[in-house]
């Protein structure tokens, strides 16, 4: 297993870019939005700049669509709380509301100068290849490549924070939702709306190019979690050895009829526990340690299997 450097979801992971002198203007708007939609933009961010590795942009371009993708949804600090943080379905009156987002977003970076270069990503985010998008409903040939990838970028963590999935519980039906998108309207599903749609309909919503990168992102995170879930395993293992050992002294010491052989294992005991560890609560621990190892061992079989079922889906 490679040794990846990779956080999905850690900011300082742009620092590759050195784009901390960049984005600190952009960064410090973000603070006028609500924490969530923060969250959003800097998880959106971080999967956009690394679907770009994957697609092998240059590093300017990569650098230029990060930025847009912090600022994609700038334009929500001027929607109304109670619809941007309503649990259930909206309406149609108050998704027409959370559509001005991307129009507000614009306006803000345009009328900006420090802004005005990013300001693809607020009014480009929404847009879907065969027009179904908002805010102008535009095609393919008219939605900048940075807007196609942001747009994947924001679906996935967008499907992921509503359905509060942690870890990648979930990921194969998240990454789903997405395939589907860039599959023809009638190929997925028959409505209204598609009784007016012109040569735009043979596409999708999502680039499947873009897609492709995405599910290779999100299997190269898998990869880097079991990684990590591996060393605390072993770390587990350690310490489970290490006590038991300390509970073999702890059992002679319980048999012993000398006073002198009881000294001797409790001294054997003490010598095997660690700090905050005691003979009087070291089995607790041990316990606590060999429940830990078994859910994490399953959880690695649960994120193999994940990256097994991702890997059998196919984008059209």
């Amino acid at each position: 297993m490679n040794n990846f450097v990779f956080d999905f979801y850690d900011p300082t992971s742009l620092k590759a870019y050195n784009l901390d002198k960049t984005m600190q203007y952009q960064l410090n708007i973000l603070g006028s939005l609500d924490v969530f939609t923060r969250k959003h933009c800097e998880n959106v961010a971080n999967l956009t700049c690394r679907i770009c590795e994957k697609l092998h942009c240059q590093k300017g371009f990569i650098e230029y669509c990060t930025i847009c993708a912090y600022l994609h949804d700038i334009g929500k600090q001027f929607i109304p709380q109670e619809i941007l943080q309503k649990p259930g379905k909206l309406t149609d009156e108050e998704f027409e509301i959370m559509k001005t987002h991307t129009t507000i977003g614009y306006k803000i970076c345009m009328d900006d100068p420090k802004l005005r270069p990013y300001a693809a990503g607020p009014i480009y985010h929404h847009e879907a290849l065969n027009g179904s998008g908002y805010p102008k409903g535009l095609t393919k040939k008219e939605i900048p490549y940075e807007g196609q990838i942001i747009r994947v970028a924001d679906e996935y963590d967008a499907i992921v924070s509503k359905r509060q999935y942690k870890s990648h519980v979930g990921i194969t039906d998240t990454l789903k939702i997405i395939i589907d998108n860039t599959k023809p309207l009638q190929s997925v599903e028959r409505s209204d709306a598609l009784n007016v749609m012109t040569e735009n309909a043979k596409m999708g919503k999502d680039n499947p190019i873009i897609v492709k990168a995405l599910m290779s992102v999100i299997i190269e995170d898998i990869e880097y979690e079991i990684y990590c879930t591996s060393n605390y395993v072993d770390n587990l293992k350690k310490n489970i050895k290490r006590l038991k050992t300390a509970q073999s002294y702890y059992d002679k010491m319980q048999k012993a009829k000398s006073e002198k052989k009881k000294n001797y294992n409790l001294e054997g005991v003490k010598l095997y526990l660690d700090t905050n560890e005691t003979v009087e609560n070291f089995q607790g621990i041990l316990e606590e340690y060999e429940k830990a190892y078994v859910n994490r061992k399953k959880n690695i079989d649960h994120l193999y299997d994940e990256i097994k079922a991702i890997k059998k889906m196919k984008v059209f």
